[in-house]
């Protein structure tokens, strides 16, 4: 993966890099001048940074979350699958119209004796993005079209016949919209993941690693376990768009993003998601390694938790999980007065 440079910074993030420039030139002088000691002032300013540094990223906006897990240096679904699991094969191609790269998908040995657990088989499917031009077009920055979820639907049933564990990684603006996506059924390929991914008799890691957006998101989103990234956003509409909707502008996104309350803390909140994965400081491409190992260690608890359950009673509670969200009061029935006679 690249480096993060300054070409990558947020806006929110310019403070701190500029202050950070400065330190690094101040131990530059003060190691090639001999005769110049810049000890105390060094370490003064490497509290001013350290100081900035927690209260930026302690609080940080939605909108600013939804800036990082777009950032274009975060770990896609590739990364941690090279990351995590040893031996993987890509599986390609919907056996009814084509392949999607968009979505990726294949089995390996998920790496669970690095975190206190057992090696295992699983199928990890994720969506994909570009880390440049050409490849941002070819798999359509991560937005798949039905042929991608058909994919998937095919790679989990074969899963299922052997038994196999089921990870998914979500990481999407949303679905495809081009028209080609509409006539080959979208909204049916979606829906018909949801229906059958509900009835899978096998353990299911849902992980959202940067952008949930929508049905896109949700095409690959039923598990018995559902994971988030401390930085990543999920929700059914994007800010811009729904700014565009109830603003007639993209002007508001801000504003949106708050009212969508789109974060893993707001899911938490409300029981939608089951774990918030930390990120280090800064996100997740600032130290991938650690984000690695954090996505890892929750991804095989949750395994080593699900496998023992007999498959009656997981498919149980997969559906009394997906039953029980949402909330909603019934008003009592108007009292209605009798006429006088």
């Amino acid at each position: 993966m690249p480096k993060p440079s300054s070409q990558y910074l947020l806006e929110f993030e310019k403070p701190l890099y500029e202050l950070e420039e400065k330190l690094n030139e101040m131990r530059a002088f003060n190691a090639a001048e001999a005769d110049v000691d810049l000890s105390a002032e060094i370490a003064e300013l490497e509290a001013r940074v350290a100081e900035l540094r927690t209260s930026i990223y302690r609080n940080l906006t939605r909108w600013q979350r939804v800036q990082i897990a777009r950032h274009p240096l975060r770990p896609y679904t590739l990364d941690y699958i090279e990351a995590l699991t040893d031996g993987f094969v890509e599986l390609h191609g919907d056996r009814l119209f084509g392949d999607d790269p968009a979505i990726v998908g294949g089995f390996g040995t998920f790496l669970g004796k690095r975190f206190g657990y057992r090696d295992r088989t699983v199928l990890v499917v994720g969506h994909q993005k570009g880390r440049d031009t050409k490849s941002r077009k070819y798999r359509r920055f991560g937005m798949p079209n039905p042929e991608g979820y058909r994919k998937a639907l095919r790679l989990m049933r074969l899963a299922a016949k052997f038994g196999k564990p089921i990870v998914c990684l979500l990481d999407t603006p949303g679905a495809f919209p081009g028209i080609e996506a509409e006539e080959r059924g979208q909204a049916e390929a979606i829906a018909r993941n949801l229906f059958e991914m509900a009835r899978l008799p096998v353990p299911i890691v849902v992980v959202v690693i940067g952008e949930g957006a929508s049905g896109g998101a949700l095409g690959i989103g039923v598990g018995d376990r559902i994971l988030m990234l401390e930085n990543a956003w999920y929700s059914v509409i994007s800010p811009e768009s729904c700014s565009s909707i109830l603003w007639r502008s993209w002007d508001y996104k801000e504003e949106a993003a708050r009212a969508l309350k789109l974060t893993a803390s707001d899911l938490m909140a409300v029981g939608l998601i089951d774990q918030i994965v930390p990120e280090p400081v800064g996100g997740a491409h600032h130290d991938p390694e650690t984000t690695f190992r954090n996505t890892g260690e929750a991804i095989a608890r949750a395994l080593g938790e699900l496998e023992p359950i007999p498959p009656a009673d997981l498919l149980d509670a997969r559906l009394a999980k997906f039953d029980a969200m949402g909330r909603f009061e019934e008003a009592p029935p108007p009292q209605i007065q009798a006429e006088p006679t």
